[in-house]
């Protein structure tokens, strides 16, 4: 074994450089032979490369063993967290590295030789954890702004005065995945820019997808077609945000984090959502909202041609529907149930679940 044998040799080394340095001091110190070659360096290397190898046999073992494991641990690591785990490292040690400088010209001891130390460890470790922790937003920035600069480099390049801003990328969230309506808007070309769809969404839905209650599964299953549909059938650009935020628990709160990180557009139909980005000042695009800003306008006078089909909560009333889901409530409408008919406005109802038109039948009009 190659990691074995490394291991025999540092051993060797370690032996044969401590036996130089020492063994004749201590052979000299003891004084119990006259002997000029008792105390002879190279006897005292080849002696202490003896023992440690010797010694080496005995701990090597163990020695490979905390090496595998050292190296299976980082085998497992993602490259984005060790290269921002390595980069906070070194900036720690260049920190402390600064610090040490003007410690070192005081003469004493605790504070120029044991203090140095102890910043360099404090100073790597907080260094390693802020650069690990803070891997996401690293990531985020180096990921949704490579494009960005490369094309600032290239109109540079070419002379260009000026630039036009570039979109910004719509992240989007559970709800508005599973409600389908996403995909249709994509198709019309209305979202400009990168669709982000982050890996802890698609999490979520896989889970939704395998959840024992039947309308859960249909719920994530339709939610995964829907996405699936975005990414290979619609003519938008889409990209999979591998990070994640692991100290925030809620799918809610780490797409409000992304947003911040990539300074993105978070696209919902969750009114609670809605209100948290508005709180914390963060760009969001409802779709419910779009919905109703482009339900037709009707106003009373004009005809509506429907069909009712069922009973209103009021005596003799019936109910009908507008391609939108705009319910009309058609007054002496009971009598129709069932059939197609024209009807007049009498009046529009707008209230904080959406908009009511209430109607009559045309023929009771004309009757009076």
């Amino acid at each position: 074994m190659v990691l074995k044998k490394i291991v025999h040799l540092f051993f060797i080394i370690s032996g044969g450089t401590i036996g130089y340095l020492y063994i004749p001091d201590i052979v000299n110190m003891l004084d119990f032979t006259d002997a000029t070659w008792a105390a002879s360096p190279y006897l005292g290397m080849a002696l202490g490369a003896i023992i440690l190898f010797v010694f080496s046999y005995f701990v090597a073992g163990y020695i490979v063993g905390f090496l595998r494991w050292i190296e299976e641990g980082l085998i497992k690591v993602p490259v984005g967290d060790l290269f921002s785990g390595s980069f906070g490292l070194i900036g720690g040690l260049v920190i402390a590295y600064l610090v040490n400088i003007p410690l070192t010209d005081i003469n004493i001891y605790l504070v120029s030789q044991v203090l140095p130390l102890f910043i360099t460890i404090l100073l790597g470790y907080l260094g390693f954890q802020v650069g690990f922790r803070r891997r996401d937003e690293l990531m985020g920035l180096f990921n949704f702004n490579r494009k960005e600069r490369e094309k600032k480099r290239a109109s540079d390049s070419e002379g260009e005065v000026t630039q036009k801003p570039q979109p910004k990328s719509k992240i989007l969230d559970t709800s508005v995945i599973i409600d389908g309506r996403i995909a249709d808007i994509c198709q019309t070309n209305f979202l400009e820019g990168t669709i982000v769809i982050p890996q802890f969404v698609l999490g979520e839905l896989q889970h939704i997808a395998d959840s024992s209650d039947v309308l859960k599964r249909n719920r994530g299953r339709r939610g995964l077609d829907v996405l699936n549909r975005i990414q290979k059938e619609l003519p938008v650009n889409v990209e999979i945000y591998e990070g994640d935020f692991e100290d925030i628990p809620e799918v809610d709160s780490k797409l409000i984090k992304l947003a911040k990180v990539i300074d993105g557009i978070v696209v919902t139909n969750d009114f609670n959502l809605n209100k948290v980005c508005d709180l914390q000042e963060v760009p969001v695009l409802n779709i419910n909202d779009l919905a109703n800003a482009v339900k037709p306008v009707v106003l009373p006078g004009e005809e509506l041609s429907v069909h009712v089909i069922k009973d209103g909560k009021e005596h003799n009333q019936g109910i009908a529907y507008l391609d939108d889901g705009t319910m009309i409530v058609v007054e002496e409408g009971h009598d129709y149930i069932g059939k197609k008919i024209d009807v007049l406005i009498t009046s529009v109802l707008q209230t904080s679940a959406g908009r009511m038109i209430f109607a009559k039948p045309k023929l009771l009009e004309k009757a009076q």
